[in-house]
C-alpha cells in the first residue's frame, strides 16, 4: 500500500509543469527567448503503413484517446504557466496536426521543415537546417510552440523524446540547441 502511495506522490511531482530548476526555462519561453519543440502525442506504432498519403489521415498512424488528453493537457499546461498568445506551428502528419489542435492554444501552422523524415533518413540534413532557419526568421520576442516527430528532435539535439516530451530550446539555436529543460508528458489527474 505504501508503494502505491509513493509512486503516486512521485508521479505527480513529475506532472508538475514548473518546477523551481525549470523556472528560467519557462520564464525564457514565455519572453520569447527560448522554443517548445514538443513530439507529438502518444499515436501507437511506429512509422506510418506503407502508401500513406499525407492528405488523408485514414491511411497514417494517429493519436489515440491517451495522446488526445496529453495534448488537452499540454495546452492547460502552457495557458497555466503564462503562454496565451503562442505561434503555434505543426509538422503537417496527422498526429502533429491534431497534438496541437488539441492544446487549443490558437491557429496552428503547418511547417514543412517539421514534417518527418523518418522514411527517408537522407533528408535529416535538410530538414534539421531548414528547421534552424524557419526559427531563425521568428521575430525576436515571440513565443513559438513546434510540434514534429521523434527523429526530428533527435537530428536536432541529439535527445530521444518519448512520445508528448517536450524541450525547451534557447533561440537562437546554436550546433547542438542549448536545452534549458526537458518536459515529461503531462499525466492525467490522479483520482
Amino acid at each position: 500500500m505504501w508503494r502505491s502511495a509513493l509512486l503516486i506522490s512521485l508521479l505527480a511531482l513529475a506532472a508538475e509543469p514548473l518546477r523551481a530548476d525549470d523556472a528560467a526555462a519557462w520564464q525564457a519561453l514565455r519572453e520569447g527567448r527560448a522554443i517548445l519543440v514538443m513530439r507529438h502525442a502518444s499515436a501507437p506504432g511506429l512509422g506510418d503503413p506503407e502508401g500513406f498519403v499525407l492528405e488523408d489521415c485514414k491511411t497514417q498512424r494517429n493519436l489515440n484517446q491517451r495522446g488526445r488528453d496529453e495534448a488537452r493537457r499540454w495546452g492547460a499546461w502552457l495557458r497555466e504557466a503564462g503562454l496565451h498568445e503562442v505561434r503555434l506551428f505543426s509538422s503537417r502528419w496527422c498526429r502533429a496536426l491534431e497534438t496541437a489542435e488539441h492544446m487549443a492554444l490558437g491557429r496552428v501552422e503547418p511547417l514543412p521543415e517539421l514534417d518527418s523524415f523518418f522514411t527517408s533518413p537522407a533528408n535529416e540534413h535538410w530538414h534539421t537546417e531548414a528547421l534552424r532557419e524557419a526559427v531563425e526568421q521568428l521575430p525576436a520576442g515571440e513565443v513559438a510552440v513546434l510540434v514534429t516527430h521523434q527523429v526530428n528532435i533527435t537530428a536536432l539535439t541529439g535527445i530521444f523524446p518519448q512520445s508528448g516530451e517536450g524541450l525547451i530550446l534557447e533561440r537562437p539555436l546554436t550546433s547542438p540547441p542549448r536545452l534549458l529543460a526537458r518536459i515529461a508528458p503531462p499525466l492525467a489527474a490522479l483520482e
